[in-house]
């Protein structure tokens, strides 16, 4: 069981706690976050209202800030700004108020009015209370009530967060769940815990959260140890890791690599140099014939391209003698792209060598698998590259597929206390006489399957796979002796 609470100040030794240009932030009013840059003169728009966050910049973090006319943030001075609440002269009950449409004189033409004027939201709602027929016979918590429900309409107060992975669970659960794969942030607090990360560590996270999960365990790290990141596709997808604002030292140890090189990696056959040339073969290969081509082939196929853009360039630069100095300048900016493409080209290939030689080192100190993809061959295929006596963490929305994981590592040996769990979750209102649970509460929280890896002997591993597997009978139950009588 977990409390809600606000909490919402930065944790020490988290960096500066004033923001600066450039930051990145998480906007919070009343239970709903949003990510953004703080730039100056940039509009953001959230829950209905547009503002600047120019003023921003120099405050602390957990500052309140109202919004004033012109979508300028003010600061929210630290008063005690309830709203006159006439508590002697509330009713017994509300049985006889009628819900008319009628108890309130103000009309909508008045309310803009008052907008126009440059009123503030706390003085609408006072106006409001005022000219309000049945307030006054209301019980006290119906007019608490009232108050609360016309400040959330009117009043417009920002509270500026830093971005923790507590905050950034919450947001993307709230707002876009089926992105992060419906992780919710009790269970990624969990799968964190379990998975034993800590700063020093090496880590292997494959996920498809949007960055969610390798965001937590980068900032569980605090820059001191690696992580490596393997990711389905062509290029990993990493929107909630950017709405951290890492510092540059962080992504010193960050490694990347896709999850279609894993089974070249473990048999050994990897290589840049076979990226380069796939990479040759799709340039080669043209419209509609994707056959795969031989290695004679492709440096043949090179060669020609190569003796066939050297007379290109020949004819080309006869004719850039004559050409105009615009087009000279065309030139030698189309020249800049296709250097500044090989170079990132080159970068690429060398991060991913990178990742290779961490993975080939197998001493990963854990593992985490929160995927769209099928955990159990990922699973098998990563438990190769950790260490023995570490822990792995597997979460899957659905519990089926995490059974099947669990009798297959039962079969293939080397792991030790299995265990796969369900995470649950209750809010809690808490008032003065009105503390219970929150009527709407999340329906599940997704499932979790942990581990222990052990070493394994070869030799037994290969004799038992050889031998036929044979369904374990149970014991035979112990007859009842009767007693012999007397």
């Amino acid at each position: 069981m977990m409390m809600s609470g606000p909490g919402e100040l930065p944790a020490a030794g988290s960096g500066a706690h004033t923001v600066s240009e450039g930051d990145h932030v998480v906007l919070k009013r009343e239970e709903v976050f949003k990510a953004a840059q703080v730039q100056r003169g940039r509009k953001i728009t959230f829950e209905k209202q547009w503002f600047y966050l120019d003023n921003v910049i120099g405050q602390q973090y957990g500052t309140t800030f109202e919004v004033s006319t012109g979508g300028v943030l003010q600061p929210l001075k630290a008063k005690t700004e309830e709203v006159a609440k006439e508590t002697n002269e509330a009713g017994i009950d509300n049985r006889n108020i009628i819900d008319d449409g009628k108890s309130q004189k103000l009309s909508r033409d008045d309310i803009e009015a008052l907008k126009g004027q440059g009123l503030k939201g706390q003085d609408i709602v006072q106006h409001l209370i005022e000219n309000s027929t049945t307030f006054r016979d209301k019980t006290g918590f119906a007019q608490e009530k009232y108050i609360k429900k016309k400040k959330k309409k009117y009043e417009a107060f920002i509270t500026i967060l830093k971005p923790t992975t507590r905050i950034m669970a919450m947001m993307y659960h709230s707002r876009e769940p089926g992105k992060i794969c419906y992780l919710r942030y009790d269970t990624l607090a969990q799968m964190l815990t379990l998975g034993n990360i800590h700063a020093g560590s090496k880590v292997i996270v494959a996920e498809t959260c949007a960055g969610l999960v390798l965001a937590a365990v980068m900032e569980r790290l605090g820059g001191f140890g690696s992580v490596v990141h393997l990711y389905p596709g062509s290029l990993p997808i990493r929107a909630a890791m950017e709405n951290f604002g890492f510092p540059k030292s962080f992504y010193n140890h960050l490694y990347d690599f896709p999850i279609n090189k894993l089974n070249s990696l473990l048999s050994g056959s990897f290589s840049t140099e076979k990226e380069t040339l796939q990479k040759q073969t799709e340039v080669v290969v043209e419209g509609g014939n994707r056959s795969p081509l031989s290695t004679q082939q492709v440096v043949a196929s090179c060669g020609e391209t190569l003796m066939e853009s050297i007379q290109s360039e020949e004819t080309e630069a006869m004719d850039v003698a004559c050409e105009e100095p615009e087009n000279t300048e065309k030139n030698a900016g189309k020249k800049n792209n296709v250097e500044e493409r090989k170079s990132k080209q080159e970068d690429r290939l060398k991060k991913l060598q990178a990742a290779a030689v961490v993975l080939q080192e197998r001493n990963a100190d854990g593992l985490i698998i929160a995927s769209r993809l099928y955990p159990s061959p990922l699973l098998l295929c990563l438990l190769e590259f950790v260490a023995p006596s570490r822990p792995f963490v597997i979460y899957c929305q659905y519990k089926e597929p995490l059974l099947v994981c669990y009798s297959n590592l039962r079969e293939r040996g080397g792991v030790v206390n299995l265990r796969l769990s369900e995470t649950w979750l209750r809010g809690y209102q808490v008032l003065p006489n009105r503390t219970h649970p929150k009527l709407t509460m999340s329906g599940g929280g997704g499932y979790v399957l942990t581990g222990i890896t052990v070493a394994m002997d070869k030799a037994k591993s290969i004799a038992n796979n050889s031998k036929p597997q044979r369904l374990e009978e149970p014991a035979a139950k112990r007859q009842k002796v009767e007693e012999s009588k007397s």
